[in-house]
């Protein structure tokens, strides 16, 4: 199942009373989250009930690539970008090479609530970042170890499934079988 995860929601079944979690979006017993996104993160997250599948989507081994769109604070150089792309030295070791290139605001993305913060004297630029590995807060760290901090964070797609189609909180069914073919990352996913 691909579940488009609202900002505020865990990604977990449980929590305590009055915390949103996927329980509150999902009422199919049995599946859960192939990977995570963090209360603050918003976008896909794949549920499963096959450990086989959950294993093929979270383990690096397999590189799967996970594509964010990434609302970062500052004008991002081509340094910077640079330094995405080819790893960035993390407290936890150096990060694998990703995908790293500035964009124009992502059409169609739907307002987050609440807002992010808006400064007048700040600019603000939208990236988008292609992983194949996934650590806890990843591309925020990142971002912040270029001098780019992360004000909005969208994962639009996990190997050849996307958001396409799907508002906040709206999950639909996918199929298995799309795991199987040749992995194209960046926004040329396809469902």
């Amino acid at each position: 199942m691909l579940l488009n995860k609202p900002y505020g929601v865990l990604c977990q079944f449980t929590g305590a009373a009055g915390v949103p979690t996927l329980r509150d979006l999902v009422a199919v017993r049995g599946v859960y989250p192939a990977g995570r996104l963090d209360a603050d993160s918003e976008g896909l997250v794949v549920l499963t009930s096959r450990g086989d599948v959950q294993a093929r989507i979270a383990d690096p081994h397999h590189k799967l690539p996970k594509t964010y769109w990434v609302q970062v604070e500052g004008a991002p150089t081509p340094e910077a970008l640079a330094r995405l792309a080819g790893g960035v030295d993390l407290a936890d070791g150096p990060t694998r090479p990703a995908q790293a290139r500035q964009i124009a605001e992502p059409a169609g993305l739907w307002p987050r609530e609440p807002p992010v913060r808006f400064r007048k004297t700040v600019p603000t630029a939208w990236l988008e970042i292609v992983l194949r590995e996934g650590r806890n807060r990843q591309v925020r760290r990142m971002t912040a170890a270029v001098g780019l901090p992360t004000l909005r964070l969208v994962r639009w797609s996990v190997g050849p499934w996307t958001l396409a189609g799907l508002v906040p909180g709206q999950w639909r069914r996918a199929s298995v079988a799309d795991l199987s073919a040749p992995q194209d990352a960046g926004t040329k996913s396809t469902q």
